[in-house]
């Protein structure tokens, strides 16, 4: 499905794992290097949409178009606005859960640090990036504080982007917010062969979390 977000962005494309007694919707961003059709973003989508959830994906612009820098913020929240008041229009009666890869999970968070909207019950970080390799620090989760809605917070325990002292600092000062650390994975979710874990065993404990807590908040 093409969705035209205006003349400056363009159009983007959104796809839907549907799920045929979903009784809510979890809208996924991707991260920054990879996009919606990526593996981690369309087995994640497959496991929850099984489990009576309809998942929905989509490109940013920059994706869209073949670009490799996410170039301004700005585009890519006005894209998740853009998105989730499409998806309220399409699904009038559904609860709703925002989610993302990542860059994605943090472009969905500025947004609704500024913006409530009625139907939006809660975000769910797949990895959020706290600060770049190797420069820790807190400053990109300054607005988080603002945000009102639940908010889960799936962590790899050897994240490179997201030192877990920092990240359990951060949590003291959110409302409603919880955080799940992946023993042994590291940003993407990845795990050395020693830990004796599968990628397919990470996805599936991932959306485990997702799916209990997405039943516990709506």
């Amino acid at each position: 499905m093409e969705l035209y977000l205006n003349d400056k962005l363009g159009k983007i494309t959104i796809e839907m794992d549907e799920s045929p007694k979903a009784s809510s919707i979890l809208i996924v961003a991707h991260g920054a290097g990879a996009g919606m059709h990526h593996f981690f973003m369309k087995e994640i989508a497959q496991l929850i949409s099984n489990e009576g959830i309809t998942v929905v994906r989509f490109n940013f612009p920059y994706m869209e178009q073949g670009r490799k820098s996410p170039g301004s913020p700005k585009s890519n929240i006005e894209t998740w606005n853009i998105v989730i008041e499409h998806i309220l229009t399409m699904y009038p009666e559904m609860p709703i859960v925002v989610s993302g890869k990542s860059y994605g999970g943090r472009m969905a968070s500025h947004l609704l640090a500024e913006h409530n909207f009625e139907r939006v019950k809660g975000i769910i970080y797949f990895g959020f990036p706290l600060h770049a390799p190797g420069k820790d620090s807190k400053d990109r989760a300054q607005h988080l504080c603002e945000i009102t809605l639940p908010q889960l917070f799936l962590q790899g325990s050897k994240d490179k982007l997201a030192n877990l002292d920092l990240m359990k600092e951060v949590m003291k000062s959110l409302h409603k917010a919880e955080i799940r650390v992946i023993e042994d994975a590291d940003h993407s979710f990845h795990v050395p062969k020693r830990s004796g874990k599968t990628k397919e065993e990470i996805l599936l404990l991932l959306a485990t979390e997702s799916i209990n807590w997405i039943r516990t908040n709506l």
